[in-house]
């Protein structure tokens, strides 16, 4: 059995992003998963998507990829350019030649799952509990978001996944070990481990002074966001 990798919010950053594919000597029986927001902010985001696919073409079953609130922002402002997603998208770092190189990727784009589980660790991008309002399993929860971005003119479907994946900090608080318990206990898993949230705001320190994930809410949660596009790192995580 190869090594198995998470990643996070590389956010059109394609070089760094192959970079560290090839530092951490990704190939062969490897697995690798990327918990969303590829797109966006950074100078190539269709170089990582092409990227990407183009890996799970060469490796069938390897390499999965999770929607981020990025994903569901391009998608958003792609299919309904003169909607308020328009003014959200150029807020949050959207990029015209994104937008662009995005109609081969719509498809794929609206059919991405929103969590996974990967041994005994629980994926999401977002560091919420929105994904409860869903569905109780994780199948459910991919099939509901799925379901509503399947009518391309429900543009109150899209931003309501838009705006819930937005939302973070759920596990950081006082009770964030209960509130990851509960997720845990709903979805299966040990661990979650999420993106979005960068770790710099998490420990109140700069991007540029991160070097490495934080495992916080009493071990239960691993933040693995360096904020690549805020001068930080971009982490290949190794699991097991």
């Amino acid at each position: 059995m190869g090594s198995r990798y998470v990643v996070s919010d590389v956010h059109g950053y394609r070089d760094d992003f192959v970079r560290g594919l090839d530092d951490a000597g990704f190939g062969g029986d490897d697995e690798l998963w990327i918990l969303g927001d590829l797109l966006d902010r950074g100078p190539d985001g269709i170089g990582v998507i092409e990227h990407v696919r183009s890996l799970q073409e060469e490796m069938p079953g390897q390499v999965h990829v999770l929607m981020g609130n990025h994903e569901i922002l391009a998608l958003g402002r792609y299919r309904f350019p003169r909607s308020k997603f328009g003014d959200s998208w150029e807020v949050n770092g959207g990029l015209r030649r994104d937008q662009d190189g995005l109609a081969d990727h719509v498809d794929w784009l609206a059919s991405l799952p929103l969590m996974a589980r990967f041994g005994d660790l629980l994926l999401m991008h977002s560091d919420t509990t929105e994904y409860l309002s869903w569905g109780e399993d994780v199948g459910a929860v991919n099939d509901t978001v799925r379901s509503a971005l399947a009518d391309e003119e429900d543009l109150e479907g899209h931003w309501d996944v838009w705006a819930r994946l937005t939302s973070r900090y759920d596990f950081a608080g006082s009770d964030g070990e209960q509130v990851a318990r509960q997720m845990l206990s709903t979805y299966g898993g040990k661990a979650i481990v999420h993106g979005h949230s960068i770790i710099g705001t998490l420990l109140g320190v700069p991007s540029s002074e991160v070097t490495s994930p934080v495992l916080y809410a009493d071990g239960l949660v691993l933040a693995i966001d360096g904020g690549r596009y805020d001068g930080g790192p971009l982490f290949f995580v190794e699991v097991d």
